[in-house]
């Protein structure tokens, strides 16, 4: 839905500004007027040039707003005072203009969830999902306390996963780069000496491969970049969605370690809810969202429809098979023992320890594995190119 900047005044007369999501300026109108607000003047933000709803925020500085938030309200500072506390003190700009716009938004009466979901930038559903459930429950600092603590954990797993990766995406940058050269400088060069020859199947392929990033090299661009755009289209339909949910969850390797991440931030959201007194159906819906993926997100859901008819948590979860058996049978025993909110923290912490030290075993392998790889280029290369040398050299000395 759209979003409108308006600019309105309250029962007292004072001038109000914001921003809200409305179907149409009509709606905002009606919207407005639902808060006691008489509206002055209603424009649409196109393409979100005036929203900070539309500016991305790093997820370090999300974590650290909402700490600072939460000692804030611990202080006795009142919600708005707070917020334009923060917005004053951020250093980013992209953060100051969304805490600004969310303390207008407060301001005008909607609740600090609300506010929130303007911004799908900076605060995601799941993390607007847990703010609502404690406004409602009365335990917005520690709700927000426990969203800094779960932020920061899924940054360092991010932060810890994209440094690993540097080196062998270098390694594959240059090899590729090196491979490329080869193919554009050495072997048009060598060609030339070939050609006379009848060639082997192995030479013919890298001289067309030559001829390609050579010559052709407009034409091989604009095929990449056409099957790119239909590789994207592919995977925004629903089929390709569906497959890449499951390519996501089964490809060899780095799928278990995604499954695992998900598994964990799945389980840390739903302990952290319980903890905070939400219902289990509640926290079940709210932490679907966690997952990131839609095949988990229905296996949650199915727990939650079968929690709601009277059975276990542990029965539903475990018949996709995705959960470890290990996990399930912890979960079993936790809900017997009235103690699934602390059970779930800790397995959260467990697993994403050992999802860790599996991140770096895949990428010890992952940087062989490449050199590998490399190796048997050059190799195919140098082979292709040494074959008709070998059978001229064999010709002449039978002659």
């Amino acid at each position: 839905m759209p979003t409108f900047q308006y600019k309105a005044r309250n029962t007292a007369g004072a001038a109000v500004t914001g921003t809200l999501v409305a179907d149409n300026t009509n709606a905002a109108a009606r919207m407005l007027g639902e808060k006691s607000l008489l509206p002055v003047e209603v424009s649409e933000v196109k393409g979100g040039s005036l929203s900070g709803g539309q500016r991305r925020v790093s997820m370090a500085k999300v974590g650290q707003t909402y700490e600072q938030l939460a000692d804030l309200l611990r202080a006795g500072v009142p919600l708005l005072r707070a917020l334009k506390v923060l917005a004053d003190q951020a250093s980013d700009p992209a953060l100051t203009r969304v805490l600004r716009e969310v303390h207008e938004d407060v301001s005008a009466g909607e609740t600090l969830g609300d506010a929130f979901e303007k911004h799908p930038h900076a605060f995601p559903r799941l993390q607007i999902g847990m703010v609502r459930a404690g406004e409602k429950g009365g335990f917005l600092e520690d709700v927000l306390s426990r969203l800094s603590e779960f932020v920061a954990r899924q940054d360092q797993l991010r932060n810890k996963f994209i440094g690993s990766m540097i080196y062998p995406i270098v390694l594959l940058t240059a090899g590729i780069g090196a491979v490329a050269l080869l193919m554009i400088l050495v072997v048009p060069q060598i060609r030339q000496l070939l050609e006379q020859q009848e060639l082997h199947i192995t030479t013919r392929i890298v001289f067309f491969t030559s001829d390609l990033l050579s010559k052709h090299y407009v034409a091989l661009g604009g095929a990449i970049g056409v099957v790119l755009l239909l590789l994207y289209l592919f995977f925004k339909s629903e089929l390709g969605q569906s497959l890449w949910a499951r390519l996501q969850l089964k490809t060899p390797g780095i799928g278990r370690i995604y499954t695992m991440i998900s598994l964990c931030r799945f389980c840390r959201i739903f302990g952290t809810l319980l903890q905070n007194g939400i219902p289990v159906l509640q926290a079940l819906r709210i932490s679907r969202e966690s997952s990131g993926n839609p095949i988990l997100s229905e296996m949650i859901e199915e727990a939650a429809e079968a929690v709601s008819g009277g059975d276990s948590l542990a029965g539903p979860l475990s018949r996709r098979k995705l959960f470890p058996p290990a996990m399930i049978d912890m979960i079993a025993v936790a809900e017997e023992s009235n103690t699934l909110e602390k059970v779930l923290v800790e397995i959260a912490d467990t697993q994403e320890e050992r999802t860790g030290r599996q991140i770096d075993l895949f990428v010890k392998l992952l940087e062989p594995l490449m050199l590998l790889v490399m190796g048997v280029m050059v190799m195919f290369i140098a082979i292709a190119l040494l074959l008709p040398i070998l059978s001229m050299a064999t010709s002449g000395m039978r002659a």
